[in-house]
């Protein structure tokens, strides 16, 4: 029998989702930050969003594998 999945797995998986969605936008173009704020914080290079996207790519893999740690406890 299958127990829900804790609250936890699920806030951990939408990070994971929301850090990955931001590195590819960041990979598509790297003036989101300039766009949504309309700050520019590193003179239009690209070196505050490119910095972010490593950021973010570290924290969608640490939220993605805790989200696996998880959902295996979950269903150990």
């Amino acid at each position: 029998m299958d127990r829900e999945l804790p609250t936890r797995f699920w806030i951990e998986a939408v990070v994971a989702g929301i850090g990955a969605l931001l590195f590819v936008l960041t990979l598509i173009t790297r003036e989101w930050i300039e766009i949504l704020t309309g700050l520019d914080p590193d003179g239009g290079s690209g070196a505050v969003e490119f910095g972010l996207a490593i950021g973010l790519l570290a924290v969608a893999a640490l939220s993605a594998w805790f989200a696996r740690r998880t959902y295996v406890s979950a269903h150990a």
